[in-house]
């Protein structure tokens, strides 16, 4: 059976895990109610258009939070603000503040998503030599879009690391596509695995600073009828190393 014990072993052994829809939903059921599920996943159908993307590319959608959990494990949604990479962690849209629609209200404050950040913070917080530290959380709803002259690209910025301590990716839906395998790479480039996330709450974790990861494109199956890949990203970084790196 997968706990949340083996599960921070195994990330603690290989710097990433897979976790399949079944044990991942029973994991994050012992953490709280995922009551309002079906209108989570639901919200994926209001995502708002990215048009940070390179070359003027319009098959993603999101919507983005930020979060705040204290050591003592109380999660608190933060004012709306940009999300930012430095061109060392993302080269292709890295360098500039990007303001994305924000999560509806109803969808970050429900039992859904606040669970899911619970859940990690319990992992996350394993996985620390010292006491629990604070963190800041990011979450953002990604829609990649698929079409016949046009594959949508999950990651377009290739296998990278995120400038973060840990990564969940979770899968809300696919609708009539192919590919999107997750290829996890060593910091030396070596290849450590790999898996598609196919069925609902099907989950990815990655130890941010000891892999890459990277996603194929998609491709629609049937050329006539919409196709999109739909996941949640929650991202965790500790408060203290963004205080130090804002004073380097």
């Amino acid at each position: 059976m997968t706990t949340v014990e083996t599960l921070a072993a195994d990330l603690q052994r290989d710097g990433f895990a897979f976790v399949p829809a079944e044990p991942m939903r029973a994991l994050l059921e012992r953490a709280g109610a995922l009551d309002d599920l079906p209108a989570f996943s639901e919200s994926w159908n209001s995502l708002a258009l990215d048009t940070y993307m390179a070359a003027g590319a319009r098959y993603r959608r999101r919507r983005h939070a930020v979060f705040s959990v204290t050591a003592g494990g109380a999660i608190a949604r933060q004012p709306h603000q940009p999300h930012y990479q430095t061109l060392e962690y993302n080269p292709l849209h890295g360098g500039i503040a990007r303001w994305f629609e924000p999560i509806a209200p109803e969808i970050g404050g429900g039992s859904t998503l606040q669970t899911i950040v619970r859940w990690c913070a319990q992992l996350f917080d394993r996985l620390e030599a010292a006491a629990p530290p604070e963190w800041r959380v990011e979450v953002h709803q990604f829609r990649i879009e698929a079409r016949p002259e046009q594959a949508g690209q999950p990651t377009p910025e290739g296998m990278h690391r995120d400038g973060v301590d840990h990564v969940l990716v979770l899968l809300i839906h696919r609708q009539n596509i192919l590919s999107g395998t997750t290829t996890i790479h060593g910091l030396d480039g070596a290849t450590l695995g790999s898996f598609t996330l196919t069925t609902p709450l099907d989950a990815a974790l990655v130890e941010d600073a000891r892999v890459f990861h990277g996603v194929t494109p998609v491709a629609p199956f049937d050329p006539a009828a919409p196709a999109y890949r739909d996941v949640l990203v929650v991202t965790f970084k500790r408060t203290v190393a963004i205080q130090r790196n804002a004073k380097a």
